[in-house]
Order: C-alpha cells, then structure tokens, then sequence
C-alpha cells in the first residue's frame, strides 16, 4: 500500500526550507538591511543661498522653481540656524572637511590650500570602511586626500564643458566633459554610484558649481523667468552706510552693475529680458540698482533651478536602486549670499544673508518627514555628524559636536546658544572681524587689519563695533551700539566674545595688534 502522507512530509520540508533560504537572502540584501551602516550623500552649491531655495519664507519663494528641494524638505528636516565660522568657500569648505575654525585648519582665506597629510572626515570614514569619492567643485588647490575616487574642477572651474581632474589626469591638466557643469557633475556621480560595491557604505561629496558668479545656466533655463518682475528686498536701495549706522560700505550692486556693462567677452550670461545686452547709460542710480538687481537676481535663480534638476537627478536614482531608505541625504551651500539685502552682493560678511547656511537632511529610518530644527548648528559639526551616523568617534581635533541627537528631537541639554564666527581676509570696504551671535542678538568687532593674510589689501581701517537686536530688527537695519538700552547686554556679549575666542584656540598670539585693538576697545 502507498504512504501518501510521505510525499506530504517531504514537500513540507521543501516548502520550508525554500522560504527560510529566502528570508536569509532578504536579510542579506544590502538595499534592505536595517543593520547596515548607512550611505551619506553629502550635496553642497556654492553661495546657493537660503533666499532661493523656496523653502525659507524668502521673497522668492513663490517665483523660484525647485521641485526637489522642496521634496527633501517635505520627506526630511530643514534646518533654520545652520551658521558657517568664515562665510567665505575655500575657509567653510575646509570647515566642514576637518571639523575646525580657520586659525585650526590653516586656511583662513581664498589663497591657502588644505594639506593632504591632515587628518580629515574622509580619511576617518575611509579608514572605516567607507567607499569615499568627491566630485565637483574643490576649490582646496591641493590634491583631495581621503577620497578613494575623485574629480574636481580646477580652481573655480567652468559652467560650460567643464574640465575635471582626477587622479590619473591631475598632473595632465584634466578632461574636458560636454554639458552644463552641474548636469556634468551629478551624471559624473551617478557613474561613480553605479560602480561602488552595495555590500559596503558609500560616502559621496557631491559639489556644484552653481549659483557661484558669473550665475551661469543650462540653455534650457535661458527663458525661466522672463518677463517676471522680481519683488526687491526692502534694504535694495541702501546707498549710504549712514543711514542705518553701519560702519562700512561693503560689496554693493554698483559693482556687479559696471562688471554687467563692461562684460566684452561675454563672462557673464546674456540678458533673456534684453538680448541687445546689458546697458545703463543715461540711468540715475536707482535705476541702475533696481535693472541689475533683476538680471542678477533672475540668473541666480536660473542656476537654482539647474542645481535643483540634478539633486532630483540624484535622488531619483536612489528610488531606482533600492538606496533611498539607507542613505542619507544633505544639501545645503558653502555658505550664504547677498541678494541685493543692503544693497550688496556676494558674501563675507557676518550679517544673516552670508552667515546662514540652508540645509536640508533626509534620513528615513531617523528623522521624521517634514520637520523643522531651529538649534544653532555650524559647519564645525558636519563633520562629528557624518563620523556618529558611521558609528566612529570624533578624535579630538575637531572642535565640533554631532547634532544627531538634536535632529531626533533629543537637544543635549549643554547644547549651545551662542557662537563665535570671524571673517580673514581685510579689504576697506569688508573690513576683517570677528563677532558673536546668540538666539537674539549679535555683536561684530570690525578690527580692520589685513595680518598680511594672503589677498587681503594691507590698507587698514578704524576699529568699530556693530550691534544688532535679531528680534527686534530681523533684517539688520539699525546698528545699535550705541543706542543707551542696550548697554548692559552689550557689556555682557563683549565678554563672552572674548571666552568664546579663547574657547576656540583663536588667541591672536601672532598679532598683538588685534588684542591691542580689543582691549582698547572693550
């Protein structure tokens, strides 16, 4: 007689191993194990500031096309108090890379290169089993250590097929690749992405060009925002220093303006409101002011919306892949930029527009979507952040702190509420300083020397100090140093300045001057 129940018992024994074989293979899958140490996409513009990233609550915020940083902003965190220590590239882009103040890291202005043979995030994340590449803009003059790949843009590099070095081609001048920089460099990282091994992290630095001047775009934008009258911000017309008590004149649009009309080799992009190019004979100054804002202020945004393309790009090739829930994902800027706010350009200085840093953070399995953080964070603890979601300990040497715990919802509670910041590289009308700013108020000591810093103008101007009421004046209109009811806060603030300088390790022991000039001062 048959034994039918055998057959039974056998197939179930099948059955079950076959399923058990493939939950083991699931848990393998690199795309789905929670246990893996994560990805880090680290995303970074240059200048690509807070006003235009359509997020903030800015003036633009309702003209500005961008999609996907809206969508990063919506699955993860915005950070509203992000602050870089030198509001100036090559200083915050060695920041972020070592974890310190310039005076620690050793470059202090546009002209110092970061030394390979110092340690760095990179060489940290590498020694632990990190893939580590950097792709896109340097701007650090020395060869990139700690990265196991990369391909960088000498110097400042181009907007249109853009030459970049790797290490086979760095002595050689570089290779020339056809398109849009920042269309060239996210496709550059995508290539590099679908060559890592998924079995093992990846840290990718992901560097854009853009918004950077001349505020070049891809042929496809030329017409974005054509025929749009541009709202102006409320300090546009800002001519004189006097009228709202500040002390130096700084980088006004007048500048950009002559830069636009001098423009014979074509430099800067050709106007899509006026293809005749850019003329002010005959203008007043206001009227000058007002007619570069909006071709200044409508080529950035056109570079913000390139920039925006790629991080799609990217992000969307993370959904393709099965990468998005273990990856980390940032983008933020080197620092921030003057969009006509005091009627200036460019940045520098330790007003808001340049001191803040946009940042978004995506993180799934951490960080709930659509929140917002308003902690005080700066580019010192990108690097200790980076090293804790790694699971490795920050060495000594960096001076920032992880905000992990913060992004959690989880402040420590001797996390801080004030910070230091100082700016290098001495010209008259940006004269060098350092300051501190609180969740109120700020407080900036215009030194004036140039410390024969590399590319500062050895032209010195008189100490002055700058104080600000951030609740009451947002937008830093009043300097109120002198103003009587601010007296005794002013006092205080001083002599925190000078613990938060020390705390730092910045002692101006190689110029006495600068003491001198504090003491004197106080």
């Amino acid at each position: 007689m048959l034994n039918f129940k055998q057959p039974i018992i056998i197939g179930l024994i099948i059955y079950i191993s076959f399923t058990l074989l493939s939950c083991n293979t699931k848990q393998a899958n690199p795309k789905e194990d929670l246990n893996k140490k994560p990805n880090i996409i680290y995303i970074m513009a240059d200048d690509h500031t807070a006003q235009a990233w359509g997020v903030y609550g800015s003036l633009l915020d309702t003209i500005v096309k961008t999609p996907n940083i809206h969508r990063l902003a919506n699955e993860g965190m915005l950070l509203n108090n992000v602050f870089c220590t030198n509001s100036i590239c090559t200083p915050s882009r060695a920041t972020i890379l070592t974890g310190q103040y310039s005076h620690l890291n050793g470059v202090y202005t546009l002209s110092e290169a970061l030394d390979p043979n110092k340690e760095n995030v990179a060489k940290l994340l590498q020694q632990n089993g990190y893939q580590t590449a950097v792709i896109g803009k340097w701007h650090l003059k020395s060869q990139p250590a700690g990265f196991d790949f990369y391909n960088v843009l000498p110097g400042q590099g181009r907007y249109h097929n853009p030459i970049l070095r790797d290490s086979v081609t760095w002595n050689q001048g570089g290779k020339e690749y056809e398109g849009f920089s920042a269309d060239v460099i996210a496709g550059e990282s995508i290539n590099w992405l679908e060559q890592v091994n998924k079995e093992e992290p990846f840290f990718l630095m992901c560097h854009f060009k853009a918004t950077h001047e001349p505020f070049d775009y891809p042929e496809r934008h030329k017409d974005l925002y054509k025929d749009v009258e541009v709202p102006e911000p409320s300090s546009l017309l800002d001519f004189y220093p006097e009228k709202t008590n500040r002390t130096f004149q700084g980088q006004i649009l007048d500048i950009l303006a002559q830069r636009y009309a001098n423009d014979k080799n074509g430099r800067y992009p050709q106007d899509a409101d006026s293809p005749e190019g850019f003329n002010i004979e005959g203008l007043d100054q206001t009227a000058i002011r007002k007619k570069t804002y909006q071709k200044f202020i409508k080529d950035f945004m056109r570079g913000s919306t390139a920039i925006d393309d790629n991080i799609g790009k990217l992000l969307d090739y993370l959904d393709e892949k099965g990468l998005s829930e273990n990856t980390i994902v940032i983008y933020t800027a080197d620092q921030g930029y003057f969009l006509g706010e005091h009627g200036f350009f460019d940045k520098r200085m330790m007003y808001e527009e340049a001191l803040r840093m946009p940042f978004v953070i995506r993180y799934p399995k951490e960080i709930e979507p659509a929140q917002k953080l308003d902690d005080i964070i700066l580019n010192i603890d990108f690097a200790p952040l980076f090293l804790d979601y790694a699971g490795i300990s920050s060495p000594n040497w960096i001076q920032g702190q992880s905000f992990r715990e913060n992004l959690t919802g989880n402040k420590p509670v001797d996390w801080r509420n004030d910070f230091y910041y100082r700016y290098w590289l001495h010209q008259p009308h940006r004269p060098a300083h350092f300051g501190i700013r609180n969740e109120r108020y700020k407080l900036i000591f215009f030194y004036g020397q140039a410390l024969d810093m590399p590319g500062a103008i050895n032209e010195n101007t008189n100490p002055t100090w700058e104080f600000y009421d951030l609740q009451e004046d947002p937008k830093e209109l009043n300097n109120a140093f002198n103003d009587p009811k601010y007296q005794e806060v002013i006092a205080k603030m001083k002599q925190r300045l000078i613990e938060l300088k020390n705390q730092t390790g910045d002692t101006d022991n190689a110029h006495p001057i600068v003491n001198d000039l504090l003491e004197q001062n106080l």
